[in-house]
């Protein structure tokens, strides 16, 4: 009897954690549809991991008639998705609360979350269907506060909670759901944080043995391989080199 291949929806396919996690199953057997906003890049993706293996498609999450036509034109053989990995997200300039633009705050709401559960929502029903999983990219950012983390740790910490609400509403259908939590990973994250600003981005990962897309990449694949009587709720990853930020005390008048 043959087996049949599975398939897995991977948002955010572009570079990164995504891109690193079409490889990784690609080369495991799975078939991958790669979603992003940049097709060239899909497209060199495809070509490089073959056309029968990679379906590019290229799509912004946070239009949700970009989600629905997308979803549509499927081909036949990636129209069963077992698996949806949301990795779609990202972080706009760390400035201070006061200091924030309100238009940044927006563009993470609508990436983190309205992104993120649009897709999550239209897929649902397959999902349950072929009793498939979903893997939500989260953050250590949902787990603990810091400095200028204001809108970009509230949208995390929705990934999260979301997850695990997901998981009750999905009770007794057989879908895992599970919430992937890194801390620093080395990434184009923080190239796209300071609006392109190389130099910016490279001090944060400067001499700081972040965590690489490859480590993402196989934590998921090893969720995704669990037995289906097997459900990793939450899973926070940091690289050894980061541990957990202290209580401060502002001192003075002002304090």
């Amino acid at each position: 009897m043959s087996v049949r291949t599975r398939t897995a929806l991977i948002t955010g396919a572009t570079a990164g954690i995504g891109e690193a996690a079409a490889r990784k199953f690609v080369g495991a057997g799975w078939r991958v549809i790669a979603a992003g906003r940049r097709a060239d890049r899909l497209e060199a993706l495809a070509d490089s991991l073959g056309r029968d293996s990679v379906h590019p498609l290229s799509l912004d999450i946070r239009d949700a008639n970009q989600i629905a036509k997308g979803v549509a034109s499927l081909p036949a053989q990636f129209r069963d998705i077992d698996l949806l990995i949301n990795n779609a997200g990202l972080a706009l300039p760390d400035a201070p609360s006061p200091a924030a633009e309100l238009d940044q705050w927006k563009t993470m709401i609508d990436t983190n979350i309205t992104g993120l559960v649009s897709l999550t929502h239209a897929l649902l029903p397959g999902l349950i269907a072929r009793r498939g999983a979903i893997i939500n990219i989260s953050s250590a950012a949902a787990n603990y506060p810091y400095a200028a983390g204001h809108v970009y740790g509230g949208t995390k910490a929705f990934v999260r909670q979301f997850s695990l609400c997901l998981r009750s509403d999905l009770h007794g259908k057989g879908v895992r759901v599970t919430s992937i939590e890194p801390g620093l990973v080395e990434t184009e994250f923080m190239l796209v944080r300071y609006l392109q600003d190389e130099n910016a981005a490279d001090a944060v990962y400067r001499h700081a043995s972040a965590l690489k897309p490859e480590d993402l990449a196989d934590t998921l694949h090893w969720v995704a391989e669990q037995p289906p009587h097997v459900n990793i709720n939450s899973l926070e990853i940091m690289p050894t080199s980061q541990s957990f930020a202290g209580f401060r005390i502002a001192r003075g008048e002002d304090a």
